[in-house]
């Protein structure tokens, strides 16, 4: 379906709670399926991409309790008790959840009911376009038997016994990393991982929260042991930042906006879009502090604010990768010139970010220039027009939060794409005063 959105007069206002975080929701899915008992999930995301996350882990035997809560899926997860699937484990969309299930079952090779298996991982056709060498060399690295197809999805993992061992990551990736740790639960031995600049750190937070012993050598390296056992406990995920950033822009770009975000993940390791917008002049007010099982949780204050054109430091592009296209967004509503570099990364998420952002935005009249490892974007007033999203979610939330501030409305095409991400998103919107409307195909 395509998405129109429509300029407003007045401004967006209320309190917002994001929904639940799409990355811990993925690892917490993982994490209680391998822990031995019972585990207990509040606010867990209710989309596409950590539903086939959570039923994959069904597929090889947790059993799952599944209820909505006031805030997202209520699950109940019994673990421990795994085996094969009887056949491939569908990922739809999911890059995440794909790319860790890989790192899991790679290493599963000690219990008897998964050696001598052959496990096939497959998604839709845009996941299946996304490369995923960069966590078969590394799973390979430990002695991991996988296979992708021509470096994509579908991936063919026979486990094995892994040997623990240490790996320098040439590209900060939390997910690549991440698969790296998930495969050296069970390896022998010590598996170590380092990155030549910090990335997100959930799975090191929330392996610790369940009861696995980790060594953080520096904000860069970290090890464990294999053969450690994991404990089932009490979780409630936060709410998801790289969500809540798009209702952030609106509240920044629309004038005379005052929009309250509460129950917040302030992960310091995903704060990257804090910084950039706080550079770019933003008036945001932290207004709250508490810890989640071990994420660090509180609440914002938006206020509109006319924002300027940054040079936004290479060591920040790990800490926002996400939210990079509504940080473009915004540059093009700024005054000024905004310079994106060291982001190559975001070539090769849902979509090409830097490729697609750069073609769309000038279509709507901004003045953009597209590099190898980024863009330049000269600020100024934005024209309506069609826009394309080639199925990224990113892209379609982006510009219906910019359409509230062109000239005149923009349609965004097949933006239901944004639903794998994030459901509620125009219903979140039009509730603190935006205008979005679905369009009948």
């Amino acid at each position: 379906m395509d998405l129109k959105s429509s300029p407003i007069a007045s401004p967006l206002s209320g309190s917002y709670r994001p929904p639940g975080d799409k990355s811990v929701s993925h690892r917490l899915a993982l994490l209680s399926a391998l822990a031995e008992g019972t585990s207990y999930i509040q606010g867990f995301l209710d989309s596409a991409d950590t539903v086939a996350t959570a039923m994959a882990t069904e597929a090889m035997g947790a059993r799952i309790q599944w209820e909505r809560g006031p805030n997202g899926l209520e699950l109940v997860v019994e673990g421990g008790d795994l085996h094969p699937p009887q056949g491939p484990l569908d990922f739809g969309n999911s890059g995440t959840g794909i790319r860790l299930m890989a790192g899991v079952l790679a290493g599963l090779g000690h219990m008897p009911e998964f050696a001598g298996q052959c496990i096939e991982l497959i998604g839709d056709e845009s996941l299946s376009r996304r490369p995923m060498m960069r966590i078969v060399e590394p799973l390979q690295a430990l002695g991991g038997d996988i296979e992708a197809s021509e470096g994509h999805a579908p991936l063919f993992v026979r486990p094995r016994k892994l040997t623990g061992q240490r790996q320098a990551l040439k590209v900060a990736s939390a997910q690549v990393k991440s698969a790296i740790l998930l495969a050296g639960l069970n390896a022998s031995g010590s598996t170590q991982v380092s990155e030549p600049t910090p990335s997100r750190d959930h799975t090191e937070r929330l392996l610790q929260a369940f009861g696995v012993q980790l060594d953080r050598i520096s904000e860069t390296e970290v090890s464990l042991l294999g053969g450690q056992t994991l404990s089932p406990g009490h979780f409630s995920v936060p709410g998801d930042i790289s969500s809540a950033a798009f209702i952030m822009a609106a509240g920044l770009l629309v004038p005379g906006s005052k929009i309250v975000l509460e129950h917040v993940g302030l992960n310091s390791t995903r704060d990257g879009i804090l910084r950039v917008i706080e550079a770019m002049g933003a008036d945001i007010e932290v207004v709250g502090d508490l810890t989640g099982p071990g994420e660090p949780i509180g609440g914002l204050t938006i206020k509109s604010t006319p924002l300027e054109g940054v040079t936004i430091p290479a060591e920040w592009v790990p800490l926002a990768i996400d939210e990079f296209p509504i940080i473009m967004g915004m540059a093009a509503m700024a005054e000024g010139e905004t310079v994106v570099a060291g982001a190559e990364e975001l070539r090769v998420k849902e979509s090409d970010r830097l490729a697609l952002m750069c073609s769309q935005l000038s279509k709507l009249g901004v003045d953009v220039e597209e590099t190898h490892d980024g863009a330049v974007i000269r600020g100024g007033q934005l024209h309506g027009g069609i826009v394309d999203c080639d199925g990224d979610h990113r892209i379609a939330m982006t510009f219906a939060v910019l359409g509230l501030v062109a000239e005149s409305p923009i349609i965004i095409r097949d933006a239901h794409w944004m639903q794998t991400s994030y459901p509620g998103f125009v219903e979140d919107m039009n509730r603190l005063g935006a205008q979005l409307e679905w369009l009948a195909s």
